[in-house]
């Protein structure tokens, strides 16, 4: 037999960036496997693509093979087969239609980051700019309001640490982030292998959280509060640098001034937390040099803005910045920091006219009317699993009125309420480049597969589709081959994309990357603004509060939806090894909760609020604060004997920043049935 392997690279939306071997035996896959040479995966894949990659994405019959039209009633998945012939010009004469009648803002596209490699997740984008169609703002789905808060904060919110740094590192505090299920090599070999004092701040005792040197439990709702006791500890210790703070930070002195009242007894009766953990976590950060990680959860709340800002403040105040060991990380855009010109990739300078941009929390809303939007293009997304809200948007997009088209590679719900539905190619079927948002590294995506039947990655979809339009941009036409030999040329690694797929991935320097040794801040001050006249402007307080949110109350719980071990956000929920080894959806809330309400283990529930209603079984977890409830995001409603998944009592609710999600601030009742 005659055997091969491939070199390739994970492209979905995680820390870890792994490498992947594929392992080929005459001409067909065999095995996908972690590469035992990536830094990272170290010869394993997690769990839940070491299942997927080798189980639903490689059975052709779950995908989505060829162009279908719609035949029934909307939702119900009735399609037939149709050429691309036929798909594209009956597309192409719908949003000609369209832009006549109301013009180019009328189209609506929602995208995200279905798959991240950069061609297919950005050249999609050149298209609708060229049309000038409107845009649902991805991050409002999932971070936004951090992004606007490090900002005003630091002035860039896309440029953290390097991972490596933590060899000089003396703690790290983890805080909204579970590494055990969104970073799982980082939970396994970074965090484990440092002798740097590991700190996580969760309500959730997850296994980063249990393996840690110290687990801090605030409840949900509170970090603020808690960041400010935090401080109010660092400077009792004497921890502030204030030779940094006076050189540096902007409002440090305001914000200084508002810590005498936020001792180790306030904090707990606003947290939970008890003083002597607060002081034990302060001591170790104190130590530094001090690594701050902030995960994309922490922001999702009403107050996530005002949240990410207050956390923020800690390597400020502490002089954790600049220096081996120190700094703070929320996302690091690994292609800007090679030279990559994201936005030429995405067609930034072909905007003629600007569309609309709306929230995805204003999504089932606008939607509905149909004098706004007329056409609704779906793309690297699934938003009738993701989004919240879920009962409006799906009566929004029963719009007959509604021109819905769906490029996927799986029938998804939102795939069953399109009128075209466009197979795309999977990430094993086309060469593009991959990288890292935590790891500084860049790595070849490598084809080894056909296309299944006659699905076509994104990005030739809509050089498609631009053919159809009769647009003459030359830029909406770039082939891949030349996208990738400007994307090498752009990084200058010294070599070329062939030599890239034979070593797999390059990580952008021999040694930790480090950030901000200038101390130069892109804020209008040039300094870290803890004090904020942009955040004035924007009707937000001029420095982060000790917020903290109430307790429950009238025995409902504060409903926590956090990454799956098993789903890759809303991926992999149709792979039927993972929906066995998952079983059926469940809730875990505290013994104290359960028997409050009459409820054991295993019981069958029902959660409501003014949103909307799901079932599921109740699990008891010992380690859960009361009036706290989790359940795992993930789940696709068609799936689901009840046809439905957390997202149906999430509202769709703005928080304090960038018009972003606030899922984690859902509270719920809880009902026993029978």
């Amino acid at each position: 037999m005659t055997t091969s392997t491939i070199r390739t690279n994970c492209p979905r939306d995680c820390y870890d960036s792994c490498g992947i071997l594929v392992e080929r035996s005459e001409g067909e896959v065999v095995r996908i496997l972690g590469d035992p040479d990536h830094p990272i995966s170290r010869g394993r894949l997690c769990s839940k693509c070491a299942i997927a990659y080798n189980g639903v994405w490689q059975d052709a019959d779950a995908r989505l093979r060829y162009p279908m039209r719609r035949t029934g009633a909307k939702g119900s998945a009735q399609f037939e087969r149709i050429s691309w012939d036929e798909a594209l010009a009956e597309i192409a004469s719908k949003f000609a239609s369209v832009v006549d009648e109301a013009g180019a803002q009328a189209i609506l596209h929602t995208h995200y980051s279905g798959t991240l490699s950069l061609i297919a997740y950005l050249f999609p984008g050149r298209f609708f700019h060229h049309l000038g169609a409107s845009e649902v703002d991805p991050d409002t789905i999932c971070n936004a309001a951090g992004h606007v808060a490090w900002s005003l904060l630091y002035g860039n919110s896309g440029m953290g640490f390097d991972p490596r740094t933590i060899k000089d590192s003396e703690c790290v505090l983890v805080w909204g982030a579970n590494p055990s299920h969104s970073a799982p090599h980082a939970h396994e070999h970074w965090l484990t292998e440092t002798t740097a004092k590991v700190v996580v701040v969760d309500p959730v005792r997850t296994e980063t959280a249990a393996a840690a040197d110290l687990h801090v439990q605030p409840r949900p709702g509170t970090d603020a509060a808690l960041a400010f006791g935090l401080l109010n500890q660092l400077q009792a210790l004497g921890a502030f640098d204030q030779a940094f703070i006076e050189q540096h930070v902007a409002g440090g002195d305001e914000v200084a001034g508002m810590l005498d009242a936020c001792t180790p007894q306030w904090t707990y009766e606003k947290t939970g937390v008890p003083p002597d953990v607060l002081r034990k976590a302060a001591e170790l950060y104190a130590a530094g040099p001090a690594l701050l990680w902030c995960g994309q959860a922490l922001q999702r709340q009403a107050t996530g803005g005002n949240v990410m800002r207050a956390a923020g403040m800690l390597p400020a105040m502490t002089g954790n910045i600049g220096k081996p060991g120190a700094g703070f990380y929320y996302l690091n855009y690994t292609p800007a920091f090679a030279g990559i010109d994201m936005g030429k990739l995405a067609g930034a300078d072909l905007i003629r006219s600007r569309g609309k941009t709306i929230s995805h929390m204003e999504l089932g809303a606008r939607l509905a009317d149909a004098d706004e939007f007329k056409a609704f293009v779906v793309w690297n997304s699934n938003p009738l699993s993701s989004a919240p809200g879920q009962s409006r948007l799906r009566e929004a997009m029963r719009r007959e009125d509604l021109f819905t088209v769906v490029v996927d590679c799986f029938a998804t719900d939102t795939a069953a309420f399109a009128d075209i539905v466009l197979p795309a190619a999977s990430f094993l079927e086309f060469d593009d480049v991959t990288f890292g948002y935590f790891h500084l590294l860049l790595g070849a995506q490598s084809k080894v597969n056909e296309p299944v039947g006659e699905s076509l990655p994104n990005q030739e979809i809509f050089r498609r589709l631009a053919h159809a339009m009769k647009f003459s941009e030359p830029a909406l036409f770039e082939d891949d081959r030349t996208l990738i030999d400007e994307i090498m040329q752009q990084w200058g690694p010294g070599f070329d994309f062939p030599e890239l797929k034979a070593r797999g991935h390059v990580l952008l320097t021999d040694s930790a990357m480090p950030m901000y040794e200038d101390f130069n801040f892109d804020t209008p001050s040039g300094k870290i603004e803890i004090a904020s006249m942009q955040a004035e402007e924007l009707g937000l307080p001029r420095v982060p509060q000790p917020h903290a949110d109430a307790p429950v109350a009238n025995g409902k719980l504060r409903l926590l939806t956090p990454a799956s071990k098993w789903r890759l956000n809303d991926s992999y929920a149709n792979d039927p090894h993972i929906i066995k080894q998952t079983g059926p959806a469940t809730v875990s809330i505290s013994r104290e909760d359960a028997a409050e309400a009459r409820i054991v283990d295993g019981q069958r529930v029902r959660l409501f609020n003014a949103t909307g209603s799901i079932e599921m079984n109740v699990r008891i977890d010992e380690t859960l604060l009361k009036g706290t409830a989790v359940s795992y995001k993930g789940r696709w409603p068609g799936l689901e004997k009840s046809g439905t998944n957390v997202n149906f009592v999430h509202a769709p609710v703005k928080a304090d920043m960038g018009d972003s999600t606030s899922v984690h601030g859902t509270e719920v009742s809880l009902q026993a049935l029978e």
